[in-house]
């Protein structure tokens, strides 16, 4: 079982998106935090990791920020590329000229979701899109400039910070009574207060490098997801015009442009045996976020 973590100072990249906003807000109660969002920060422009982050001291980097937009990715390769690989190298090759260490939030989306089991940290990875590949190459850079850094994969991320596929599929629950979502993609969803303490012993205290995943346990697809959020809003008073949701297969998604790999659970072996403390599934996360941020939201409206 991890020990009491230190205080440290962390710099977080990517502090407005999703998982980002989270950490900050989670670790500075009892870290030190220096958070860039894109305003603050372009990393699409050479040169601009060493400009803004180079006079700056700071214990650990955490990189959240990446273009996300898998279709928008498909259609603008050079750009994906940019930000998701060639920026993460420079990224970690700053760090390495600092001597701390680097943690890189990246996807399950470097599987090509062809096996019918959770995905090890050593399995082959093989993008089937353009991000994908983006984020791949961005792991691979980022190892290459330091035995230090570590790269984590996260799946299906939600949480308060900003909407995501729970919201989108409660706000079509609260103006209709009917709900729609792919049955038959399959992940695992994470919560991001829950990978907040997953990850923050990694920043100093577990010196585990190389590539780790994390993601709450179980596994689901998106009309199952779907569906339990909207039985536990149920349950929560929220007043959804249906809990049921209707299952469409992947195929009949015409308007993908990118290619998503069906299958992508990823297995959180590693990260137990590291820390101690198995994550816990995904159904008590979602109930969990549904009754704690989305139901005192909404009963200010």
């Amino acid at each position: 079982m991890v020990g009491e973590v230190r205080p440290v100072k962390i710099a977080i990249l990517g502090a407005g998106g999703r998982l980002g906003a989270a950490l900050a807000r989670t670790w500075s109660s009892s870290d030190e935090i220096m958070a860039f969002a894109r305003a603050d920060i372009d990393l699409g422009k050479p040169g601009e990791i060493d400009r803004v982050l180079a006079p700056l001291t700071f214990d650990v980097l955490v990189n959240c920020a990446a273009l996300t937009n898998v279709d928008y990715c498909e259609t603008h390769e050079q750009e994906a590329m940019r930000i998701n690989a060639a920026a993460v190298s420079e990224i970690g090759a700053l760090c390495a000229r600092k001597h701390i260490r680097c943690l890189h939030i990246s996807t399950d989306y470097v599987f090509d979701g062809e096996t019918r089991r959770p995905y090890t940290e050593s399995d082959p990875a093989r993008a089937i899109s353009v991000y994908g590949e983006s984020k791949l190459r961005g792991e691979q850079a980022l190892l290459d400039t330091s035995t230090a850094h570590l790269a984590l994969r996260v799946s299906w991320v939600f949480g308060p910070d900003r909407p995501s596929f729970i919201d989108g599929i409660l706000k079509r629950a609260l103006e209709s009574d009917t709900a729609e979502a792919i049955g038959d993609k399959w992940s695992a969803p994470s919560f991001t207060l829950d990978l907040a303490a997953m990850l923050r012993p990694f920043l100093c205290d577990i010196p585990s490098a190389g590539l780790l995943h994390a993601s709450n346990t179980g596994s689901c697809t998106w009309r199952d997801y779907g569906q339990y959020a909207l039985q536990c809003a149920g349950r929560a008073g929220i007043p959804v015009k249906t809990t049921e949701v209707e299952s469409l297969p992947m195929a009949g998604m015409k308007a993908f442009i990118a290619r998503r790999p069906i299958y992508t659970v990823l297995s959180t072996e590693k990260l137990a045996l590291l820390t101690g403390a198995t994550p816990r599934p995904w159904q008590q996360a979602v109930e969990d976020y549904i009754i704690h941020h989305v139901a005192p939201r909404l009963a200010k409206i």
